[in-house]
């Protein structure tokens, strides 16, 4: 294991254990619950705007070190954030996991900047079945913000 994959391995393992935004918040705007049945993990996703930014967002849920650090991932990139880049953020994971592992998004980019330690589980990719894990919070958060934003 490269040195790279090591520090990936233990910021993946450092958010599974220590999971920002767990737990409920009240008041919310919406919640969204999402399971990944080939493996039994599952989130129940709260969200709260304020405006065009993303206020709070809480979740619960259950599962893999992938799916719970991805989720505490996504916590400490988009609280605070437009939900223009929250929509962004979904759709760089989404390409980005199944680029497996071959999307090269620039230090630089917009897209870097908005998943920040989220690209740790780009290696995640290459494992198809792993895919809907790494993806089961940001999937829960794009529904959440659909129904926030159409209430």
């Amino acid at each position: 294991m490269s040195g790279l994959d090591s520090l990936y391995q233990d910021l993946i393992l450092d958010h599974a254990r220590r999971r920002s935004g767990e737990g409920a918040i009240e008041p919310f705007d919406a919640e969204h619950f999402e399971k990944n049945p080939s493996c039994g993990d599952e989130i129940t996703l709260r969200v709260r705007l304020d405006g065009d930014r993303i206020d709070a967002i809480g979740w619960t849920g259950d599962g893999c070190s992938i799916s719970m650090a991805s989720a505490s991932i996504l916590v400490d990139q988009l609280l605070g954030r437009p939900v223009a880049d929250a929509r962004l953020g979904v759709d760089t994971m989404r390409a980005m996991l199944r680029s497996r592992g071959a999307m090269d998004i620039p230090d630089d980019s917009p897209e870097a900047e908005i998943i920040g330690d989220a690209i740790a589980l780009e290696g995640v990719g290459k494992y198809v079945m792993r895919v809907k894990c790494a993806m089961l919070g940001w999937v829960a958060l794009e529904a959440a913000l659909r129904e926030a934003e159409a209430a």
